[in-house]
């Protein structure tokens, strides 16, 4: 089995120009349309099993429409051979977020995504940290973006491995994934910042900047219990990304956690 645990989902009405939008600002070439049957269609062609989709709120009152997003594609794929499960999203400007985090866990909903840079927040913000002890209250999965975003060059990293740090600590809840392999582009830091942590990094969009060797010593200094494989489609591409990976020679029982098994664990498949 092979579980993307990264990846992106428009509704068909504003998946065109969203991608458009997005390609625009970060430079990046989209694999998809950013539908749901445009990822379903990488997902044939790279051989995944289960994608999960994580929306991200620009704007505090997206919440209501995103989470029916979300239930209506786990609603349309819960009994697919492909499968994709949808996360909610969560802003750190939203009112009442241990109601809204209790709702996300009521309707069946595993986790959420928040992205500092899009959200303009840093990471160790008070209103993350509420949303965060909101999320272990409610056994609830979170993926932030962890590093640099290519879409905001030039701009402060609201989610650098030293605040990464400093709310690990302060939180110490093993329900967060770092994605990007836990910061994109800052990967000598993770690699002593962060490492020690129980968290989990997600593979993210890693493989076009990182080198084999870099990516050895995080797995191994972190552990192969803690990485989950992604790709961030429709920026990356399933495949290409999986073969990336298996072209590293690591050993069978090592892919397996990587491909599948951890994210099975941590989602409870």
């Amino acid at each position: 089995m092979l579980i993307d645990f990264h990846t992106h989902i428009f509704p068909d009405k504003i998946a065109e120009k969203t991608i458009n939008v997005l390609a625009s600002n970060s430079g990046a070439k989209p694999f998809t349309d950013g539908t749901d049957t445009g990822l379903i269609a990488n997902m044939q062609k790279g051989g995944a099993d289960i994608s999960i989709n994580l929306p991200v709120l620009t704007k505090p009152n997206q919440f209501d429409s995103v989470l029916q997003f979300a239930l209506s594609i786990n609603e349309k794929y819960k009994n697919a051979d492909k499968k994709i499960i949808s996360f909610a999203g969560m802003h750190p400007d939203c009112d009442d977020v241990k109601g809204k985090m209790k709702k996300i866990k009521d309707v069946g909903i595993n986790g959420i995504k928040i992205h500092p840079d899009y959200q303009e927040t840093f990471i160790d913000d008070e209103r993350y940290i509420e949303i965060l002890y909101a999320a272990k209250d409610n056994d609830l999965i979170v993926v932030t973006h962890a590093g640099v975003d290519d879409g905001y060059v030039g701009k402060p990293v609201r989610c650098p491995p030293e605040l990464s740090a400093k709310v690990l600590k302060k939180v110490n809840y093993n329900k967060i994934v770092l994605g990007h392999y836990g910061g994109h582009k800052q990967w000598d830091k993770v690699l002593d910042l962060l490492v020690d942590f129980d968290v989990y990094f997600d593979t993210a969009f890693t493989f076009y900047g990182i080198n084999e060797d870099l990516f050895k010593k995080i797995l191994y200094a972190h552990g192969e219990d803690k990485v989950l494989f992604a790709t961030d489609c429709p920026w990356s591409d399933i495949k290409r990304d999986k073969e990336v990976l298996l072209s590293y020679g690591l050993p069978e029982n090592t892919l397996d956690k990587i491909f599948c098994k951890n994210a099975s664990k941590l989602l409870n498949l």
